[in-house]
Formats: structure tokens, C-alpha cells, sequence
């Protein structure tokens, strides 16, 4: 694969989010790009307006000829007709993963993993790159507010920020210059079997590291690493970089980072919650080892604006507070309730919650019951499937049984609005990562009706 002789790429999956930004890449090389996807949403139609030929029928005939490249996505079914027949005529036929470790191979990577605070993570950082004048490439796993996009270009690109993603041990195709791990918790057991083996694909990215790169992790995370490559970063105790003196104003957080004789103080931080500082915190630690000033790393902060649907708040008056977030595993939610609770410590809290995939409900419903009991009252919706099949006996009505709050439920995604209609709540929180983004507009217009 010779990214320099390609004339045309073809992504099968384009509208996911992380395929969009790798199809805005390979177009704004003047490359050709096309694609299909299963359903045309808003994200696809900005690729089409931006010059992107894609179809959403499961159709040979569609496919455009003389295509150079063809990228999938694991979520695109073996079964699915275009690709059988890239497979059965000899494509070049590459997953998403392995085209990024391609296009990163040569370059100074800064690459963000971790079971959750990927997306934040790699975006505060691009965003404190690019305020601070470096020429960058970002793929970012979530539509950045400051840029609109989750594709962040310069020209003579000097640094790339990528998303390591650790699904089906995606990961493995980097070799960076910084990493940042946020957090190794259980998850994608259909992949890993057990928490050991997910522990040890991550041991195995910490080991990918450039010879004289930088690994900067949460503390508290045990990965066996060669010390003198690892500086430990914190929102709660003493590490390498830590904040101090977190306070709420408003719906705003003020802290103070503290690194190696040295410190920032007073950074008024746009983005709620203890995980997010957490997260700021990990971010500035990469523009510190970049070499940033400390007084341009507190203007980026305090001019980030943040991802959609990562704490989103898309309703704040005294009538209503509405909240978008894309947590979709307990821990997630769990920081996301607790910070909303933080915030709003005297009013009712409604979650409406749709569980993305059966492995992982299968896997995980005692511990999303513990996350949604934190809440006033539940709304779950049925399983998100995404790229699995049903499994008998595994729904929503799993989690639902094993939640201890009486203000309990389960809604179609149309009877939610009845519902919102007819109990408008104080706080509402929308959870999850499948096609509840769908209800967010919908949603926002009922409440603000």
C-alpha cells in the first residue's frame, strides 16, 4: 500500500466516526473519495456537501470504478454484498486501523488511548497544538466544537493526534512518540475474553512507544513499562501533573495544574466534571513535554469549547437542564452522573439510557444497574446493536430488573417524546453511543416547547 500512488479510496462504513475523519484526510490530499454507509445522517451529508460520493444501498452496481484502496470498518459485516466482492476480487482491502498506522508511520504521532476520555483527551490536545501555532493533523473520534469537525488540518503537517482505539486490538498498528493511557477498564470482552488479556494488549501498545518517546498514564494504572519513560498524571492525588484546588462557579470548573516546580493557576475550564480536569490534565502534560508555555496552555484551555455529545449541555435555564453525553459503559455514566449530581446537587435527575451492544450489556448489566442507580429515575431504551447479532436472553429488561430505584422503565425510541411530554424533568441526561443522537434535537425541542 503506497499512500502516494492513490488516486481513489473507497470506505466501507464512511459514516462512522472515526472512517469520516480518515475519508476527510485522504480528500484533502486530493485524493478521490467515496463510500457506503447503512443509513445517511447528518455526518454524511456534510461529506457529500464536501465533494464525498456515497450511497447507502448494499449494491455492487454503486461501487465507482478504478478504486485504488478500500477501507472498512469492523462494524461492516462479513455477509455485506460490496464487501464479498472487494474480498472475492482481489482489493486492497484494509481495515481503518492499519491505514492509520500507515499514514502515522514516519510522522512525530501523539496517540490517546484508553477504555473512556480518548476523545476529549486528543481533542484538548490538538486544540492546545494548533492555538499554540504547531502545524497540525488531527483524527479526532468526536466532532470538536472549537473547529466543527473531527478532522483538524494544517499545511507541512509536523505533528499528527490520533485516537488509539483499543477494539480488536486496533492499537497495535502505532508506534508513537507520546501516549497518553487514560484508563484500562473491562470492556470489549467479546474480543478480549478476560480483563487479563485486555491488560496485556495494552502492555503490548505501552511497549510501541518510540525509542525516546514519552508515556504518560493515569495513576493508579499498573502497566509493567520501563520507568524512565513514564510520567503519571492525576485530578485527585499527587503525580507528575496534578490539579489542585478544583472549585465549581456556575457550571464552570476552576483549578490549578501543577507540574515539576512549576504551576498554573487558576484555569477557568469551560467542560464540567472531575473526569474532564482529569482529562485537561493529561492534555496539558502533552503540551508541556511539547514544549508549550504555560500561558498558552491555560488560553487553550479556557477557549475550549469541547466535543459534541461529550457533556453536552444543550439546555441550561431554570426550568430545564438537558445534557447529551456519549457514555456507554458503567464507569462512563458513573462520572457523568456523579458530575451532573455535583453540579445540580438540588434537583431530580432523569437518565434515559439506550445500551450499546448485547456482549456488552451480557457482560456488564450488574454494573450499569449500580451507574443508573445514581439517578432520580431511568429510561432505558432497547439494545443498540451496531455490528452484532441478538443474543437470546440479553435486552435492556437485564439492566432493568437488577436496578434498585422504583422510578424505572423501558421506551421505544418514539414513545420517549410521550414521555418527556407528559413528565418534564428538572435535569435530563441523554446516554449512550448508538443512534440516540437521533433524539437529541427532537428531545431539546419537546423541553424547550
Amino acid at each position: 500500500m503506497d499512500l502516494n500512488k492513490l488516486h481513489r479510496v473507497h470506505f466501507l462504513g464512511i459514516g462512522g466516526i472515526g472512517m469520516s475523519a480518515l475519508a476527510r484526510y485522504f480528500r484533502s490530499k486530493g485524493i478521490i473519495v467515496s463510500g457506503y454507509d447503512k443509513s445517511q445522517t447528518p455526518l454524511t451529508n456534510e461529506l457529500i456537501d464536501e465533494g464525498i460520493k456515497i450511497h447507502f444501498e448494499d449494491n455492487i452496481d454503486l461501487i465507482p470504478r478504478n478504486i485504488d484502496l478500500v477501507v472498512y470498518t469492523p462494524a461492516i459485516p462479513e455477509s455485506n454484498k460490496e464487501y464479498q466482492y472487494f474480498v472475492n476480487n482481489n482489493f486492497e482491502l484494509k481495515k481503518r486501523a492499519e491505514v492509520l498506522g500507515k499514514i502515522t508511520h514516519d510522522k512525530f504521532t501523539i496517540a490517546v488511548a484508553g477504555t473512556h476520555g480518548k476523545t476529549t483527551i486528543s481533542s484538548i490536545i490538538a486544540h492546545i497544538l494548533k492555538f499554540a501555532g504547531h502545524n497540525i493533523t488531527a483524527l479526532i473520534g468526536g466532532i470538536c466544537k472549537n473547529y466543527n469537525s473531527n478532522f483538524i488540518t494544517s499545511e507541512n503537517t509536523e505533528v499528527f493526534v490520533v485516537e488509539a482505539d483499543e477494539y480488536d486490538r486496533s492499537f497495535l498498528t502505532l508506534h508513537p512518540d507520546i501516549e497518553v493511557i487514560s484508563s484500562i477498564d473491562a470492556d470489549h470482552l467479546d474480543v478480549y475474553g478476560s480483563k487479563k488479556y485486555l491488560n496485556e494488549s495494552f502492555k503490548l501498545f505501552a511497549e510501541q512507544i518510540k525509542s525516546n518517546g514519552r508515556l504518560i498514564i493515569k495513576k493508579g494504572i499498573d502497566l509493567t513499562v520501563k520507568a524512565e519513560k513514564i510520567l503519571y498524571y492525576s485530578a485527585t492525588c499527587k503525580a507528575d501533573f496534578y490539579s489542585s484546588n478544583i472549585r465549581v462557579e456556575g457550571s464552570k470548573y476552576l483549578f490549578d495544574l501543577i507540574f515539576k516546580n512549576s504551576h498554573i493557576k487558576n484555569i477557568n475550564f469551560k467542560i464540567p466534571g472531575k473526569h474532564n480536569i482529569e482529562n485537561a490534565v493529561a492534555a496539558s502534560a502533552v503540551g508541556i513535554k511539547m514544549g508549550i508555555k504555560k500561558e498558552k496552555i491555560k488560553e487553550a484551555l479556557e477557549t475550549y469549547s469541547g466535543v459534541k455529545r461529550r457533556f453536552d449541555i444543550k439546555i441550561q435555564n431554570p426550568d430545564i437542564i438537558y445534557i447529551d453525553d456519549y457514555a456507554h459503559h458503567p464507569e462512563e455514566l458513573k462520572a457523568c452522573i456523579l458530575s451532573v449530581k455535583e453540579l445540580y446537587p438540588d434537583k431530580k435527575i432523569t437518565g434515559i439510557f439506550q445500551p450499546h451492544l448485547f456482549t456488552r450489556t451480557k457482560d456488564f448489566a450488574d454494573e450499569f444497574a449500580k451507574s443508573l442507580d445514581l439517578l432520580d429515575k431511568v429510561i432505558l431504551l432497547n439494545i443498540y446493536p451496531a455490528r452484532e447479532l441478538p443474543i437470546e436472553g440479553v435486552s435492556s429488561e437485564m439492566i432493568l430488573e437488577k436496578i434498585k430505584i422504583k422510578n424505572k422503565k423501558i421506551c421505544s425510541n418514539i414513545k420517549v417524546f410521550e414521555e418527556l411530554k407528559n413528565n418534564k424533568p428538572e435535569v435530563l441526561l441523554t446516554l449512550g453511543a448508538g443512534d440516540i443522537d437521533q433524539l437529541v434535537e427532537p428531545i431539546k425541542n419537546i423541553l424547550q416547547s
